[in-house]
C-alpha cells in the first residue's frame, strides 16, 4: 500500500498507463483499488484479482472510523448494547465489515517521515514496511526492489 494525500485522479490515470504500459496482457492479473476519502464504493479499474494494491491517503480511515462510532453510539442509545460491552475488537470489527479492508502485509511509505501512517497497531503487527525516498517519479524498478526485499522477509512469530 502506498499513500498519497491529493490527485488521486491523477495517480488513477498515471498507474492504469503504466500497468498498461508494463504489464501488457498480464495486466489482468493484477488488481488496483482506489479508494475516495474514505467511502465504501472505490473505484475498480482491474477486475481480476492476485495481488492487490491499494493506495490510500491520509484521509482514507476517518470516514469509517466516525460511522463506526456513529453506529456504536446508536446502537447504546436504542438500548441494543451497553457502553461497557464496547472495545476494541468491536470498533475492530466494524471497521473491517465496513472498508473490506485487510490487514496489510506490505506498506510501501515514501518520504523521511517515520510513521504508522494512521494504520491501528493491531492492523499492522504482522506489516512489513518499506521505505522508499519520494512518491515523485517512482519507476518500476523502484517498486520492483521493494518487493524483492519484501520477498525475502522472514516472519518469526513469537521467535
Amino acid at each position: 500500500m502506498c499513500f498519497f494525500q491529493k490527485n488521486n485522479s491523477l495517480l488513477q490515470e498515471a498507474i492504469i498507463k503504466q500497468q498498461q504500459h508494463l504489464l501488457g496482457a498480464d495486466r489482468s492479473k493484477y488488481s488496483v483499488e482506489l479508494l475516495k476519502k474514505g467511502h465504501d464504493d472505490p473505484q475498480q479499474y482491474v477486475v481480476s484479482c492476485r495481488p492487490t494494491v491499494k493506495v490510500l491517503s491520509p484521509e482514507d480511515g476517518k470516514h469509517s472510523i466516525v460511522q463506526a462510532a456513529r453506529q456504536l453510539c446508536h446502537s447504546v442509545e436504542t438500548k441494543q448494547r451497553s457502553s461497557r460491552d464496547i472495545d476494541v475488537s468491536m470498533l475492530d470489527v466494524l471497521l473491517r465489515e465496513s472498508k473490506n479492508i485487510p490487514d496489510p502485509e506490505l506498506v510501501v511509505k515514501f518520504g523521511p517521515v517515520n510513521s504508522t501512517l494512521g494504520f491501528l497497531p493491531w492492523h499492522i503487527r504482522l506489516t512489513e514496511f518499506i521505505s522508499l525516498p519520494s512518491h515523485r517519479k517512482v519507476s518500476y524498478e523502484d517498486l520492483f526492489g521493494a518487493l524483492q526485499r519484501y520477498s525475502a522477509c522472514q516472519q518469526r512469530l513469537g521467535q
